[in-house]
């Protein structure tokens, strides 16, 4: 039927319920009517009114109609059902309180009109429902107050279920939306300090050591090395942007040995150690690892003089991949990696601390003033890497 309307995981749950009590509701009013059709005038009108009402019932079940004017065209057949009643009972049945041709049936519209426009679609109708019941009996008997008692409680209890439900469902779909952008971001940090943050830093290192029209250069790189850092830090809506476009894609997973790619690493003041048989991780979590490691080497670079030497270890443990990665710098002062973190310096917080979390892993430093610093990375492995 035209006008349908979005239906959510809250609405599809209900519906469901609906289109299962529809043909319970329906078997009830058959039975009634086969009961008692013996005291009817004109038992043929409420089979007529019965059988449009199974006609309906099998063309909403597999049309799926779930619709506002859907709604409006089962409550006009109850209603007609209801007020078709006077042909049926004489006038003394009636108000003996018999049962109207729809019976149980009337709640169906009921609870779908909840289900579509909430506590206040429900009310109106069951309001309606009401009407053709007060018009039916002529004079409300404690039978009517009842059923109209049903509906109300009925169409609150649904349509706040429903409306309840549809917020807390609209407020997962904005955390998890919001907690996608904040990965994307921090992806996007990661590829920026490791990538072009460091370039402004080797100029600015570079330009501050060759001295002359290289100083301003180097100066210049710094400037924008802290603008881009400010930047990343707010999140503004130039990384917002961005997180949409991002050219940076994961390799398919699989079973690949760590240890080439870490040996790399190495040079004149860096030392890598590696077990002498493979240490097998996912190729994301490898790539991921490897990009830790090398964030801290850099840091050993930037922060710990040029004389410093650095070591590598890698350890397989079975179920997790553990590295250490040490030097033999002045250390870090205490308090210096929360400052670092507040001043949008990412390289601790993100590249290192944030990617191995990302793996369900953990970082922890070790180390003081003139005593070095020691980074320990431990990542859990995935059911789908061997030990």
């Amino acid at each position: 039927m035209p006008g349908a309307i979005p239906v959510g995981p809250v609405e599809h749950a209900v519906w469901r319920g609906i289109e299962l009590a529809r043909p319970v509701a329906l078997t009830y009013a058959v039975v009634m009517v086969v009961l008692h059709q013996e005291d009817m005038r004109r038992p043929w009108v409420a089979w007529t009114a019965l059988a449009v009402l199974g006609c309906w019932v099998a063309l909403a079940g597999l049309r799926r109609w779930r619709s506002r004017e859907a709604v409006l065209v089962e409550l006009g057949l109850v209603c007609v059902a209801i007020l078709l009643t006077t042909l049926v009972h004489t006038r003394e049945s009636i108000t003996a309180g018999a049962t109207t041709i729809p019976a149980m049936y009337a709640a169906i519209p009921v609870a779908a009109a909840a289900a579509v426009a909430g506590v206040r679609g429900g009310l109106l109708a069951a309001a309606a429902v009401t009407c053709a019941n007060v018009w039916e009996v002529g004079r409300p008997t404690g039978g009517t107050i009842y059923n109209t008692l049903l509906l109300l409680l009925l169409a609150t209890a649904m349509g706040a279920g429903v409306e309840l439900g549809r917020r807390h469902q609209a407020a997962l779909a904005e955390s998890t939306r919001l907690r996608a952008e904040a990965a994307e971001r921090e992806r996007l940090a990661r590829m920026v300090h490791d990538g072009v943050l460091q370039h402004l830093a080797f100029i600015h290192r570079r330009g501050l050591q060759l001295g002359g029209e290289a100083a301003e250069l180097g100066d210049l790189a710094a400037r924008s090395e802290a603008d881009l850092r400010r930047l990343m830090a707010t999140g503004g809506e130039a990384g917002r942007s961005a997180s949409g476009g991002g050219t940076d894609r994961v390799q398919p997973a699989g079973p690949v040995d760590i240890r080439p790619a870490l040996q790399t690493l190495g040079g004149p003041r860096t030392e890598v150690a590696v077990p002498a048989t493979p240490v097998t991780l996912t190729r994301h979590r490898a790539a991921e690892l490897v990009a830790a490691v090398a964030a801290c080497l850099d840091n050993v670079a930037r922060h710990a003089g040029d004389d410093a030497r650095a070591w590598v270890l890698l350890e397989d443990l079975g179920e997790r991949v553990e590295l250490t990665v040490r030097d033999d710098g002045p250390g870090i002062e205490p308090g210096r990696l929360e400052a670092a973190a507040a001043q949008g310096r990412l390289g601790v917080a993100s590249s290192i601390r944030g990617r191995v979390q990302d793996l369900g892993g953990r970082v922890t430093y070790r180390g003081g003033p003139g005593r070095g610093t020691v980074v320990h990375l431990s990542v859990p492995r995935t059911p789908e890497e061997p030990g």
